[in-house]
């Protein structure tokens, strides 16, 4: 994995524990140019839809990106 890359593991959080994570790695974006998300889908996709629904528009991203069922990418906006 690149150092530009940040990957954020979200098994077992729940929707408000996953942003504050998401936030988090947001903030000390500074050099990063992805961040992924590893939500799972085998419980569910309630973290995936959420992911999609709270950052489908956020400025700060250029896209967000479904690599697979259980991996979601957001890709930076350079700042």
């Amino acid at each position: 994995m690149s150092q530009s890359v940040k990957e954020i593991d979200l098994h077992g959080m729940n929707s408000y524990q996953a942003q504050i994570a998401i936030e988090a790695a947001l903030r000390r974006s500074w050099g990063l140019y992805k961040i992924r998300l590893i939500h799972g889908y085998h419980q569910g996709t309630r973290l995936r839809d959420f992911i999609a629904m709270e950052y489908q528009d956020d400025p700060r991203l250029t896209r967000l990106e479904q690599v697979t069922p259980g991996i979601t990418e957001l890709h930076l906006r350079e700042l």
